[in-house]
């Protein structure tokens, strides 16, 4: 792999700085497993918290979802970067990453904050670590659809490979390593939006929690992944500007410079200075609006 694109994944973004805690997270475990599971326990996703102590936490491995105030709901737009994350899990227990963490000090956070704080960590040890955005077709949802996701992949030495791992869903029984995930388990979006475009996949089959189904979430993914490979990983509410009013109603021309754009984030590693280059010129990608914007 190119040094240029390992260092590049080393260096921290806005949101996986950590700040004054980065020699604290060198202090966490080594073994991949070992610290995914302890970054797990540290957190409640909000559709865990709505389900209470049933179907995928009937066996209460989150923690006891009644020991959580009644008053306590989904805090990602409280705590959207990783020293926000670690600030926090500090301010409710003096003992940080701490396996016996109580459910009600658990933070209640989706799987992007969970991916954006374990590249954190990882960065924090030298290890360069990306953020991927897209659906991932393993988790049982109805209709069989496949569900928008975020997840990490790192850059093992050993293998010399990237190594695909889902932390946010690693408790889930899936049929493979959720450590080692196979490379076409999980659907990224460039790959997603071309079968759509070509006819090869139904657009409803992609889901997004919003709720809403079809090419535009998969649009939405796109530009989510394009910027967490060029290490900045918004938040949800964040997409171009350009686009914002008019992803029900993308013009064919709007289509084909997708199109372009996915063809080239297929192999981002072997087209990091494309991207590189898109991302340094294309106005349209960069310039955001949600929320405040």
């Amino acid at each position: 792999m190119n040094k240029k694109i390992l260092d590049h994944f080393r260096e921290y973004s806005q949101f996986t700085y950590p700040g004054l805690y980065e020699k604290y997270l060198k202090s966490l475990p080594n073994d991949i497993r070992e610290l995914g599971y302890l970054v797990r326990m540290q957190l409640v996703h909000r559709t865990t918290l709505t389900d209470g102590n049933t179907g995928t936490n009937a066996d209460k491995k989150y923690g006891d979802m009644t020991r959580i105030p009644w008053w306590r709901q989904a805090e990602d737009d409280n705590f959207n970067t990783a020293v926000a994350i670690i600030a926090e899990l500090f301010r409710r227990d003096v003992n940080g990453f701490t396996s016996k963490r109580k459910a009600e000090d658990k933070l209640v956070l989706t799987c992007r904050h969970t991916a954006i704080l374990m590249a954190s960590i990882l960065k924090a040890k030298g290890i360069p670590c990306r953020v991927r955005s897209g659906y991932a077709p393993y988790f049982e949802n109805e209709g069989g659809v496949s569900a928008d996701h975020w997840i990490n992949e790192y850059w093992n030495k050993e293998k010399n490979r990237w190594v695909i791992i889902d932390v946010d869903g690693s408790l889930h029984k899936t049929g493979f390593d959720m450590y080692d995930i196979p490379a076409d388990a999980f659907d990224y979006p460039a790959l997603a939006w071309l079968n759509i475009r070509e006819g090869k996949v139904d657009p409803d089959h992609f889901w997004n929690a919003k709720p809403a189904t079809g090419l535009k979430v998969v649009g939405w993914a796109l530009f989510y992944d394009l910027h967490c490979l060029m290490n900045n990983e918004i938040i949800y509410i964040h997409n171009p500007k350009y686009l914002y009013h008019k992803w029900d109603n993308l013009e064919e021309k709007d289509r084909k410079e997708l199109d372009r754009l996915a063809k080239v984030m297929l192999a981002p590693d072997k087209n990091f200075d494309n991207l590189v280059k898109i991302w340094n010129t294309k106005k349209e990608y960069r310039i955001l609006k949600g929320g405040l914007l």
